[in-house]
């Protein structure tokens, strides 16, 4: 790929921004429903922002990474769409997290 470093991070920003904007459209699929089929959340992605910012020095705590990735306040969030997970989410949740047997 002849793309430099510089522009490829703003690609990835991008395709971030798109993915936060996708999902924040989207409050009625659940996080439980996210982590069943992709197996990452949006908690997932604010944790892994926060990560970033650990990384680099940059001071940013949870509650900002969350409302970063929901587009309001976490408790907001979960108060405004957050259904309670059926016994069959939570079932294949369980199954999911699970580490593989040898």
């Amino acid at each position: 790929m002849a793309i430099d470093k510089e522009t490829w991070t703003e690609l990835e920003a991008a395709a971030f921004r798109r993915l936060i904007g996708h999902l924040r459209e989207r409050s009625d699929v659940a996080n439980i429903e996210l982590m069943n089929l992709a197996g990452f959340c949006r908690n997932c992605l604010a944790n892994w922002l926060k990560d970033a910012a650990d990384a680099k020095g940059v001071a940013l705590s949870r509650d900002d990474s969350r409302e970063a990735v929901y587009g309001m306040p976490y408790e907001v969030w979960k108060e405004r769409h957050q259904a309670q997970a059926t016994p069959e989410q939570l079932a294949q949740f369980a199954k999911a997290s699970k580490p593989p047997t040898p």
